[in-house]
């Protein structure tokens, strides 16, 4: 028997049961029947195996978990290269599919999107605050954060992102914040941001009396470069955090900090998520390397998922790029922080070019500025750079992101790769005879 949940699939054999004894070369295949049709489904899939003289090994079949499906079909059959087109048509014809990869030498993580609901449920931090917190004593601030982590967790893939009416206490901080910032972005910002920042002004609401809503930001970020916003409660691991990079979602949080120290907050909060990141997920460029970044951690080792994790410190959140001579700041960390922003360009502290090795062993510091700053130079820099340092990952497989299904595909075998070759192939001719006519 086998078994599937949302992030692990899990083959359950005896010993000597030859039922179960699969070769490694062998080519192992899950889908799902549409709901309704079950009588005649598994009879249909097997007759497209057949036409393409697939051999098959093994078949189970079994009523489905999922709501919106009928069977569930496991399929063990022999590699062809006739495979492709099966899979093609069983994507056209049932509700889900997926290949499954050598079990043993192949780590968890988020397959699908949907997969992505789980990491919600397993924050560090959900509205508990620290004991030096300024707004640990305070009994309303507290409530009130309790209201967002429960917004937060009641969100699934696939649905509006929950809307919030914000408190004038709220509205006020946020004012706060964008007023001092707003002063420094065109002196100390990189141009991306500054091209980018006017367009959430006039689609996503980004003014000093109102807190955009995360669902009119996300729908504009999906427009521009395909990411999308998730809500999330609180802090999450770094590993968790990334692999939602891998499906171009960016988790990001819904509260406001304490409105005693509205120019600090020990918390990622809705000024730092929107204000700090959200333009730079607007820009192709940083869009793909924020996602490479995601797709290099996914099936990584603890080690190299922590090198990951620095690298995207030291840049994502507080990069700084060079511009006619002068240093600007291209990290979320800075562009929602008036103190460290105006530290960091005055060059109070050290600065190194960006270099992923090294910075790959940096320790993080969160209680305070950052000691040392990288330099690129510029964005493009970054992500070629983080394409490199990423190919260093020790793997025994591939990873492509579908971006028609939003799935991931483990890629263990030359057919796979050869197949995603040959559309590569088509895009690129129908490219350049375009290339030839304009």
């Amino acid at each position: 028997m086998y078994q599937i949940t949302n992030k692990t699939i899990e083959c359950n054999r005896k010993d000597g049961d030859k039922n179960n004894n699969t070769s490694d070369k062998n080519v192992r295949i899950i889908f799902s029947s549409i709901k309704g049709d079950e009588v005649n489904s598994l009879a249909q899939y097997l007759k497209i195996f057949s036409e393409n003289s697939i051999n098959l090994k093994h078949i189970e079949s079994r009523a489905s978990l999922n709501e919106h499906s009928g069977l569930e079909i496991f399929v063990e059959c022999e590699p062809s290269e006739n495979l492709n087109q099966v899979i093609l048509s069983l994507e056209s014809e049932t509700s889900r599919i997926r290949i499954l990869d050598n079990i043993d030498e192949i780590p968890s993580f988020p397959r699908c999107i949907q997969d992505l609901d789980q990491i919600t449920k397993e924050i560090w931090s959900s509205g508990e605050l620290e004991a030096d917190h300024p707004g640990f004593t305070d009994e309303a601030y507290r409530k009130r954060r309790k209201y967002f982590t429960d917004v937060s967790n009641s969100y699934k893939s696939g649905q509006p992102l929950p809307r919030v009416e914000y408190t004038a206490e709220e509205i006020a901080t946020w004012g706060s914040v964008f007023r001092k910032l707003i002063e420094l972005y065109s002196t100390h910002a990189c141009k991306e941001y500054n091209q980018i920042f006017p367009l959430l002004i006039e689609h996503c609401g980004f003014r000093e009396d109102n807190i955009p809503q995360l669902e009119d930001v996300s729908n504009f970020l999906k427009r521009r470069t395909g990411f999308q916003l998730g809500p999330i409660a609180g802090l999450i691991s770094v590993r968790d955090f990334l692999a939602a990079l891998a499906f171009r979602i960016f988790h990001a949080t819904q509260y406001i900090r304490h409105p005693s120290q509205p120019l600090y907050t020990p918390e990622p909060d809705i000024c730092h998520e929107l204000l700090g990141h959200v333009a730079f997920l607007a820009d192709s460029n940083f869009a793909q390397f924020a996602q490479n970044i995601g797709l290099a951690s996914l099936g990584a080792s603890d080690e190299y998922v922590e090198k990951l994790g620095a690298c995207f410190w030291v840049t994502f959140e507080f990069g700084l790029c060079t511009e006619n001579v002068k240093l600007k700041a291209y990290g979320g960390g800075l562009l929602s922080s008036f103190g460290e922003l105006q530290y960091a360009i005055e060059g109070k502290a050290e600065m190194r070019p960006f270099d992923p090795i090294n910075a790959a062993k940096e320790s993080l510091t969160i209680t305070s500025y950052q000691p040392m700053y990288y330099v690129a130079e510029n964005l493009k820099d970054v992500r070629d750079r983080m394409i490199q340092f990423s190919k260093t990952i020790p793997k025994k497989f591939g990873i492509h992101y579908n971006p028609y299904t939003q799935n991931i595909e483990v890629l263990t075998s030359k057919t796979q790769v050869q197949s995603l070759l040959e559309n590569l192939h088509q895009q690129t001719d129908v490219l350049l005879d375009t290339l030839k006519r304009v």
